[in-house]
């Protein structure tokens, strides 16, 4: 069944900002051990794979979320850095401290899972719904960057990696200079040096494998990319448990 929240987490709208970057540095995510994933390749390539991440900070109000497409520079700290940038005008990069520990969360395949899509249905019935998914949450305090050469690098390396798969990919030299220098103006840069990753892959380890070829056989016969890209997590985790 669905999880529910976590019971330590500062509950309400304004929750106060110390107990919240309390939870955010001592406080694990709730991850049962078959579900925790550590590989930094995988952690690595879930972030490269689904960028968009929504990313949680304290201010003296409560919280703050905004959505923001990182990149994650695996060369940078012991878990790597997260780069990316947000408007000028949004005011979260100006409240960023190094006492503050923000958290930036990213969701890979989500899919929901049928009981009927059980063998053991037809044996028992002790059968219920649930949902699979593939989330990375990195820990981190974040500092903003204005130098324009920065920025200009990170907007240049954003839009390589993403116009990448196009026939005729749109570079920033595209455009005039003077143009691109006055967005420069008007965009913060985000670096997150991530201290804590955290994996949860939540793909069906804890049934039987007749149960988990129904749940592949299932999602496939959705016909849609996210069940889809759930069978193949769910297939592959069941190979790995079997080697």
């Amino acid at each position: 069944m669905h999880e529910a929240a976590h019971p330590s987490i500062p509950q309400g709208a304004r929750a106060n900002v110390f107990e919240l970057t309390h939870y955010l540095r001592e406080s694990p995510v709730y991850i049962p051990q078959h579900y925790e994933e550590q590989d930094p390749a995988a952690l690595r390539a879930l972030i490269e794979a689904y960028p968009l991440g929504a990313w949680v900070t304290p201010d003296d109000g409560g919280i703050v979320v905004n959505h923001i497409p990182f990149l994650i520079d695996a060369q940078r700290g012991a878990f790597g850095t997260l780069v990316g940038h947000v408007a000028k005008a949004n005011p979260v990069w100006r409240s960023l401290t190094d006492e503050h520990e923000s958290v930036v969360i990213f969701r890979g395949p989500e899919a929901y899972v049928s009981p009927s899509w059980y063998p053991s249905k037809a044996e028992h019935g002790k059968v219920v719904p649930t949902w699979n998914y593939a989330a990375v949450n990195a820990f981190g305090s974040a500092r903003a960057i204005h130098e324009q050469a920065w920025l200009l690098g990170l907007v240049e390396r954003l839009t390589a990696i993403h116009e990448s798969r196009r026939a005729a990919p749109w570079k920033v030299s595209d455009a005039p200079s003077d143009y691109i220098a006055r967005r420069l103006q008007a965009i913060v840069g985000i670096e997150i040096p991530i201290r804590r990753i955290e994996g949860k892959w939540k793909v069906s380890q804890n049934q039987s494998p007749a149960d988990r070829q129904g749940i592949v056989a299932g999602l496939d016969a959705e016909a849609q990319a996210e069940p889809t890209a759930m069978a193949r997590l769910v297939e592959k985790h069941a190979a790995d448990a079997a080697d």
